[in-house]
């Protein structure tokens, strides 16, 4: 058997526009990442999807809500009620480079703080056991972030991270998870 993962990145946030690296903080949707959620909600909110999942993060989550509102008559309090969080889809652990304005990093020295590839990679890798786990047969709709997205998107394809394009924000990737 298997499930249909539909992973998407959270909406466009005040730290993205503001081009400063959010890690593993909170973050805040700007009214256009609030309006690309809405949107998405919009587009699928006549497929059929049998679980939500987030990051627990608040810009996953606040995403996460405003495209599972419509599966709820636009109940956000059930979708929130409905979303299953996870520390597994949080954003790559960024240490002593949190906050700091990116093209400031174009030359800085790698600090020890920085989650490891590997360490991401065996995160990817534990969401999606989560998933095969949880969800065989099912359709899952699963917010997430930017890096770790792509660690899942490369540890499922079994390519490099370097050979795996990043997603915009609000983008939908559709994989199939072969569960046990």
């Amino acid at each position: 058997m298997s499930c249909n993962l539909l992973l998407i990145r959270h909406g466009e946030t005040v730290d993205n526009v503001n081009r400063i690296m959010q890690g593993q903080t909170p973050g805040r949707l700007t009214d256009n990442g609030v309006e690309q959620a809405r949107l998405l909600g919009k587009q699928l909110a006549h497929m059929h999807i049998d679980a939500f999942v987030s990051s627990d993060l608040k810009r996953a989550v606040d995403t996460c809500i405003e495209i599972a509102a419509p599966h709820f008559n636009g109940d956000k309090d059930k979708a929130l009620a409905a979303i299953d969080q996870t520390k597994l889809l949080r954003e790559r652990d960024w240490g002593s480079f949190t906050g700091r304005y990116i093209p400031d990093l174009k030359d800085a020295v790698w600090t020890d703080d920085i989650e490891s590839l590997d360490a991401l990679r065996a995160r990817a890798a534990s969401f999606l056991q989560f998933v095969r786990e949880n969800y065989d047969g099912k359709t899952v709709l699963a917010v997430g972030h930017g890096i770790m997205n792509k660690a899942i998107r490369s540890v499922h394809s079994g390519t490099p991270m370097n050979e795996t394009p990043r997603m915009a924000n609000a983008e939908v990737v559709k994989l199939e998870v072969i569960c046990n």
